[in-house]
Formats: C-alpha cells, sequence, structure tokens
C-alpha cells in the first residue's frame, strides 16, 4: 500500500487533480500517471507477498496472454503505475489486467481501424501511433523487455522485485532510456500507462473497474438514465454510480 509523500504527488492528490474522462475506452489521448521521474512516491512493501498471490494470473477471463509469465509480468507493472492505498484498490483490484487482456484480444489490439501502412520513423509524441507493430506486439515487447531489464539490473523476474526496484525499471521506460526493436521504450509506456487508467475508469462491462469502485473513488455517478431530480439543485450530491449493464433493467 502506497504511503504519501509530503513532498511528491500521492494517489489521493492525483485522482482529485486530473483531468482523466471516467469511462473512457482505451484508445484515447489520457495522460498523467502516479509513477513517474516527475513524480515522487513511496515505493510499497516488500516484495509484495501475499498481495502478489492473490491478484496474479488466473486462465478464467483472459482472451489475449496465453503466458501466465506474460500476464503476471503485465499485472505488476499497472499495479505500480495505479496502486492500492487507502483511498481504494489498485490496479490489480479494479481488474485493470483483465480489461487490458480483453482490449489486446479484439480490434484495439490489433489496429484494426487505424492506417498501418508506412513510411515508419520515429515521431515526435504529438505524433501518434509510429510503428509498424500492432498493440498485440508492442505490449508483449514491453512486457518481456520489462522481465529483461529486471534480469539486467537486478538478477531477478520483474515480478519478484520490490516496488522501488519496479518503479526504477518502469521510470527508465518512461523516460525512453531503454533500446527496443520496432518502437521506443517510451512509446510503450505511454501506451501501457494509458490503458491502465482507462482500465481503472472505463464502465465494467470492459472487464475493467471492479465494483464501479474506480468511479466510486472520484465520486462519478457512471451512467445516469437522467439528472432530472438533482441538476437544479445547488449542492453537491452524491450518487451510487450505474453501469451500462444495468440500464436496461
Amino acid at each position: 500500500m502506497t504511503k504519501k509523500d509530503d513532498k511528491g504527488l500521492s494517489r489521493r492528490d492525483f485522482l482529485k487533480t486530473s483531468g482523466i474522462a471516467a469511462g473512457t475506452l482505451v484508445g484515447g489521448g489520457l495522460i498523467g500517471g502516479a509513477i513517474g521521474y516527475n513524480s515522487r512516491k513511496e515505493s510499497g512493501t516488500g516484495k509484495r507477498g501475499e498481495e502478489k498471490e492473490s491478484g496474479m494470473a488466473s486462465p478464467k477471463g483472459r482472451k489475449f496472454f496465453k503466458s501466465n509469465r506474460d500476464f503476471d509480468i503485465l499485472s505488476q507493472a499497472t499495479e505500480r503505475i495505479f496502486p492500492e492505498d487507502d483511498l481504494g484498490p489498485g490496479a490489480i483490484g479494479l481488474g485493470v489486467p483483465y480489461f487490458i487482456d480483453n482490449q489486446l484480444a479484439g480490434g484495439y489490439g490489433m489496429n484494426a481501424r487505424e492506417y498501418m501502412q508506412g513510411p515508419f520513423e520515429i515521431g515526435e509524441p504529438t505524433q501518434g501511433y509510429q510503428t509498424p507493430l500492432i498493440r498485440q506486439e508492442v505490449f508483449l515487447r514491453g512486457i518481456r523487455k520489462l522481465d529483461q531489464e529486471a534480469k539486467r539490473r537486478f538478477d531477478d523476474q520483474f515480478v519478484n522485485l520490490e516496488g522501488e526496484q519496479m518503479d526504477e525499471i518502469l521510470t527508465a521506460f518512461q523516460k525512453d532510456e531503454i533500446k527496443m526493436d520496432g518502437l521506443t521504450s517510451g512509446f510503450f509506456f505511454t501506451l501501457l500507462r494509458s490503458a491502465t487508467l482507462e482500465g481503472a475508469y472505463a464502465d465494467p462491462i470492459y472487464s475493467g473497474n471492479n465494483n464501479m469502485d474506480g468511479w466510486r473513488m472520484k465520486d462519478y455517478p457512471g451512467n445516469q438514465m437522467a439528472y432530472i431530480n438533482d441538476i437544479e439543485s445547488e449542492d453537491f450530491k452524491k450518487i451510487e454510480p450505474q453501469s451500462l449493464a444495468s440500464m436496461d433493467h
């Protein structure tokens, strides 16, 4: 569980000040993140022990990842980006790894609706997708590179590292310091962070945001039929969130 760093940015501050659009699907331009070289935080506890065991890979609900090892690396990386704390669950508790897995199995993972012809050059950050690899390949290469970097730096698997060791590697990816074939490590980190945040805030029908807890942490009401009874109120009213899945009931 992540503790607040008085000199840095806590996840509570991040959730309060971020401009994240709750309910957005993977593929959007969400920005931010609770991890990075520009936002300090405490690293968490040890090697994560029982927390890791309770949230690790299970064949149930998986559509893309065939390897438990790949899925476990993804799970731990997303948890470091969106960690559990006193405000609520982290990425694993919210089901974010399953959200990403499900998205990669579909059109998002295959770049089905995007122009994917050359030439391919390393573009500026504002130029969007600049690799011939589809997202399925990007995520697999990125995840396995995280593990390779863990072996190189700490002689261990990524999932066995302590929190601050994971953060060191993820920060190196964010700063684009890791050499990769076919894409940049900074691009992979941006994609991973966006997908993590989107999984935390998407409607639960997309396999993330378990129990709508991502919405609850921001007091977001989800998909209400109408606000006619409350729209003229001058006071903030906390509304129990509602998923798309319940709209036809």
